[in-house]
């Protein structure tokens, strides 16, 4: 399960290392203004770059278990580790409800 977080780790620094220059390349193919041979280049270049640059290709694992479903995105936890750290007191301002 940690090579499922090591990737999940990968992935995302992928996407943060290009997302400026995949901005970049999508506002020119998008700009109506410039000619249509710039952005046609534009557009190759979007497509030639790795697919892992993509945030399309990013699925939000569980830090701890590397588990792929149920994850609550503030604190990138699955349900049962959620409920594990909340019970131990390991969230801060997290506390059991009760009524």
């Amino acid at each position: 399960m940690r090579s499922r977080v090591l990737r999940d780790i990968k992935a995302r620094q992928a996407v943060a290392d290009n997302e400026v220059v995949r901005q970049a390349f999508k506002f020119i193919t998008r700009n109506e203004t410039l000619p249509a041979r710039i952005r046609h280049q534009a557009q190759l270049q979007l497509n030639a770059m790795p697919k892992n640059t993509s945030p399309a290709y990013i699925h939000n694992r569980c830090v701890a278990t590397g588990h792929g479903s149920g994850i609550l995105r503030e604190f990138k936890l699955c349900r049962y580790q959620f409920r594990v750290k909340a019970l131990n007191g390991e969230l801060p301002g997290v506390k059991k409800a009760s009524w």
